[in-house]
C-alpha cells in the first residue's frame, strides 16, 4: 500500500472513526491479558543460560538425584563474645519449627557451630515450585517469622541463595507500576513543556498506554505458549522502550502535522500531508530499531536473546499505535489541540528563523573547525573507557541499597567458609567416583568434599568454596576444577552450581558482545546505505553513533566510579547500552538526514543541510530528552544493573540529540558537500553545489521550502486537490 493510500485510510473523514473502533477492540482484548505478563517471567540464573551450558546441564542431571529444584536459605547467630547454651536451644528449636513451614523441604541440617566458637549456622532447603522464585520471598518471611532477629546481644541474620532470592524479588516487586509511573510523570512533564498546551501531551501518553498494553498481551501469550523467554529486566526496559519510542514518533508526527496545518485549511488534508512525508521516515527509523533489537536472538543467553524479540515486539506495535491510532484522534480533535498556539492557515513557520536555524547558519561559517572540535571533545570523553569494569556483579554490588541478605553474606564469612551453603556440584559416571573425588578435593580453592551420592550409573559430589561464591576467586576455582575433572577418562564429568551459573553467563554474555555488536553496525549500515540510496553517508554516520557510543560509555564509567560508587558494570552492560544507542540514535540520524536529502534535492546540499537542521533540530531535540527521560526512569528501580543502562542510555541519547546529530552530523554535511550522496545522482547533479549557504535564513523564504519542498500533484496523497 503506498503512503499515500494509507494516510487517506487513517485519517478519512469516516475512516478515523473506524480505525478508532478497532483500537478499542484490540484494547478491550489486551487489557484482560496483559497484567498476566509477571508470571511468566523467569528470573533465576537457570533459565538465563542456554540449554548447552555446562551449568545448564549439571542443572537438568541434579534431577535424577532430586526432583526438586532446591534453594537453601542459612540462619546465622552470632553473639560476639561466645554462643551460649540458650542460643544454641534456640537455634535448635528454630530448625525444628522452620522444617514444618511449607515449602521447606528434606532435613533441616544443624545447628553447627563455628569453629571460633561465636556463632551457629542453620541451612532450610526451600523447594521452588512451578510458582518459580518469586514464591521464595513467602518461605523466607515464615522463616524469619520464626526465629526473629535476636536480643539480649544475640544477632540473627537469614542469607543464603534464598535470602538474596527473598531480596532480589522484594527489589522488583512492584517494578512495573512504579517504571509504569515515574516513565509517564517524565514524559507528561517533557511533552507540556515542549507542546506548551494544557491538552495536547495527553494523545501521545494515551497512545503510548495503548501500545504497551497491546505489546504486553502478545508478549505473554508467546512466553506463555512459545517458549518466548522474558524477566524483569526484559518487562521493564519494554516499558521505557514503548513509551520513549513511542513518544519519540508522536514528536515526528506531530511536528510534521502542525506544519501541514499551516499549508492546508482542512486538517484531514493536513495529516494525510503529514503522514506522507513523515511517514516513510518513522517506518524506516522503526524497522531500523526492530531488525537491530532481533539481532539480539542470536545471543547465547537466554536473557538477552529474549529480549530481542520483545523489544522487537514493543517497536512494531507502538509503530502501528502512533501511526494509525494518534493521527485518528489528532484529526478527531482538531486544531483545537495545539491551544494556546494554535497553527493557524496561512502562517508563518517559526523554524525558518528559530534557534535551530541560527545554529545552522553559525555551523556554516567554519564547518571544519566545528566537527574536528567536536570530535576532539567525543574523543577525550571516551578515555573514560580505560575505567570500564564489565566482569559482572558480584551480590554485594547487586543492589543501590542495603539488603539484610548481604549483611548476612558478611556476617556468614566472618566465621564460616564463605562458600557454605552454596556448594560447586560435580556429577560424573560413578565407575570413576574416586578418581573425580579425588581430583575435585585436591582443588586448591575447595576446603571439602561431601560423601558421594549415586543414582542411575552418575555420582553427585558437593564442595565447599573457601571463597566467597560471587567472587573472583570462586569464579577462578571453578575453572580449575573444570580443567581438573574434565581430564578423567570415561567420567564425563560436569562442574555446576550457583558460581558456575555466573561464570557460564559471563562467558556468553561475553561471546555475545563479540558476536552482535559488529553484526548490528553492518545491519544498520546496510539500511541505511537502502534508505539514504547513498554509501559515504551511512559510513560517516556509523562512525559518528559508534564515537558518541564510545564518548557515553566513557563518562558514564567515570560517573558509576567516582560518583555513584558502583562496584563495576554487569558483562551485558556494554551490549546492552551500545544496542539500545545504536539502534535509537540512528532514529535520529534518520529524521535528520531523509529531510536534508529532501531539502537538497530542491536545494542543494550545502543549503539542504541548514534548512533540515532548522526543520527538525527541534523536534529531534525533544524526541532525545523524551528518551533519555524515560531510561532514566530505571534509575527508580534498587537496582544497579537497571540504573547503570538508564544513566549511560540517558546520558548517551542527550549527547547523541545535542551534539552529535546536531553540530557533528550537520558540520559534517556542509563540510564534505554533495559527495555525501555518493553514488547516488545528488552527487552528479546538486542544484546548488556551488552556492554557499546564508549566513542567516532570511525570513522571506517560502514556508514550504524547509518543510515538504517541491510538493506536486504527481507525489501528493490527495493529487488533484489544492496544496
Amino acid at each position: 500500500m503506498r503512503t499515500g493510500s494509507f494516510a487517506r485510510l487513517v485519517c478519512g473523514r469516516r475512516t478515523k472513526w473506524v480505525v478508532l473502533a478497532l483500537w478499542i477492540v484490540v484494547l478491550v482484548f489486551a487489557g484482560s491479558v496483559a497484567g498476566k505478563l509477571g508470571s511468566v517471567e523467569k528470573n533465576d540464573n537457570a533459565s538465563w543460560l542456554p540449554g548447552d551450558a555446562e551449568a545448564t546441564q549439571v542443572a537438568d542431571l541434579q534431577k535424577q538425584f532430586s526432583p526438586d529444584d532446591i534453594v537453601p536459605a542459612i540462619l546465622v547467630y552470632e553473639r560476639i563474645g561466645g554462643i551460649t547454651p540458650a542460643d544454641q536451644q534456640k537455634a535448635a528449636a528454630d530448625a525444628r519449627a522452620i522444617a514444618a513451614v511449607p515449602g521447606v523441604t528434606g532435613q533441616v541440617a544443624g545447628p553447627f557451630p563455628a569453629e571460633d566458637k561465636a556463632a551457629l549456622q542453620v541451612i532450610a532447603p526451600i523447594k521452588v515450585d512451578a510458582d518459580g522464585w518469586d514464591k521464595i520471598a513467602d518461605v523466607v518471611g515464615q522463616i524469619k517469622t520464626i526465629s526473629g532477629t535476636g536480643e539480649n546481644g544475640l544477632s540473627i541474620h537469614l542469607t543464603g541463595p534464598a535470602g538474596v532470592a527473598a531480596d532480589s524479588a522484594s527489589a522488583f516487586e512492584g517494578i512495573d507500576g512504579t517504571l509504569l509511573y515515574t516513565t509517564l510523570v517524565v514524559v507528561a512533564i517533557i511533552l507540556l513543556i515542549t507542546y506548551r498546551s494544557p491538552v495536547l501531551w495527553l494523545l501521545p501518553i494515551l497512545t503510548a498506554g495503548v501500545a504497551l498494553t497491546s505489546a504486553q498481551a502478545v508478549i505473554y501469550l508467546l512466553a506463555k505458549h512459545a517458549g518466548l523467554v522474558v524477566n524483569a529486566q526484559s518487562a521493564g526496559i519494554l516499558t521505557v522502550l514503548v513509551f520513549g519510542a513511542g513518544t519519540d514518533y508522536a514528536l515526528l508526527l506531530v511536528a510534521r502535522y502542525r506544519e501541514e496545518l499551516r499549508r492546508h485549511p482542512d486538517r484531514h488534508e493536513a495529516m494525510m500531508f503529514a503522514l506522507h512525508r513523515a511517514g516513510p521516515a518513522i517506518i524506516a527509523s522503526a524497522a531500523t530499531v526492530a531488525i537491530g533489537m532481533s539481532c539480539l536472538m542470536l545471543a547465547e543467553v537466554n536473557a538477552t536473546s529474549g529480549l530481542g524479540p520483545v523489544a522487537a515486539l514493543g517497536i512494531v506495535v507502538g509503530l502501528l499505535a502512533m501511526m494509525t491510532l494518534l493521527p485518528a484522534l489528532l484529526v478527531i480533535c482538531g486544531r483545537w489541540l495545539f491551544w494556546p498556539v494554535r497553527p493557524r492557515y496561512g502562517s508563518p513557520e517559526p523554524t525558518a528563523t528559530g534557534l535551530w536555524a541560527r545554529m545552522g547558519a553559525w555551523i556554516a561559517r567554519r564547518p571544519r573547525t566545528v566537527w574536528v572540535t567536536t570530535a576532539v571533545a567525543l574523543g577525550a570523553m571516551a578515555l573514560g573507557l580505560l575505567q570500564l569494569n564489565a566482569n559482572g556483579l558480584s551480590q554485594q554490588d547487586t543492589f543501590t541499597k542495603e539488603q539484610p541478605s548481604l549483611a548476612g553474606l558478611e556476617v556468614l564469612g566472618r566465621h564460616f567458609p564463605a562458600g557454605q551453603g552454596d556448594p560447586v556440584v560435580v556429577i560424573a559416571g560413578s565407575a570413576q567416583q574416586e578418581a573425580v573425588r579425588s581430583a575435585f578435593a585436591a582443588v586448591p580453592g575447595i576446603s571439602e568434599v561431601g560423601d558421594p551420592e549415586i543414582r542411575n550409573g552418575l555420582v553427585r559430589l558437593e564442595g565447599t568454596l573457601r571463597s566467597a561464591p560471587d567472587s573472583q576467586a570462586a569464579e577462578d576455582t571453578v575453572t580449575a576444577v573444570r580443567a581438573a575433572v574434565h581430564p578423567i577418562a570415561g567420567a564425563d564429568a560436569k562442574v555446576g552450581g550457583t558460581t558456575a551459573m555466573t561464570l557460564d553467563i559471563n562467558e556468553a554474555n561475553k561471546h555475545d558482545n563479540r558476536l552482535i555488536i559488529p553484526l548490528v553496525l553492518l545491519v544498520v549500515l546496510a539500511i541505511l546505505a537502502l534508505l539514504l540510496r547513498a554509501l559515504v553517508a551511512p559510513v560517516i554516520l556509523i562512525a559518528t553513533v559508534v564515537l558518541s557510543f564510545a564518548a557515553a560509555l566513557g563518562v558514564s564509567a567515570l560517573v558509576f566510579r567516582h560518583v555513584f560508587g558502583f562496584g563495576g558494570e554487569d558483562t551485558a552492560f556494554p551490549l546492552f547500552v551500545f544496542v539500545f544507542l545504536v539502534a535509537l540514535g540512528i532514529d535520529y540520524n534518520i529524521f535528520l538526514m531523509t529531510r536534508v536529502r529532501e531539502e537538497a534535492r530542491e536545494h542543494g546540499t550545502h543549503r539542504g543541510a541548514v534548512i533540515g537542521l532548522a526543520a527538525t533540530g527541534g523536534v529531534i531535540t525533544s524526541a532525545g530528552i523524551v528518551l533519555a527521560g524515560t531510561f532514566a526512569a530505571l534509575g527508580s528501580l534498587p537496582l544497579v544493573a537497571f540504573a547503570e543502562i538508564g544513566f549511560a542510555v540517558a546520558f548517551g541519547v542527550l549527547l547523541d540529540t545535542l551534539i552529535v546529530r546536531s553540530v557533528l552530523v550537520t558540520a559534517l554535511n556542509l563540510d564534505v558537500g554533495r559527495w555525501m550522496w555518493w553514488p547516488s545522482a545528488l552527487t552528479r547533479h546538486d542544484p546548488a553545489a556551488d552556492v554557499p549557504a546564508p549566513r542567516r535564513p532570511t525570513a522571506d523564504r517560502p514556508t514550504a521550502d524547509h518543510s515538504g519542498a517541491g510538493h506536486s500533484a504527481s507525489d501528493d496523497p490527495v493529487a488533484g486537490r489544492s496544496a
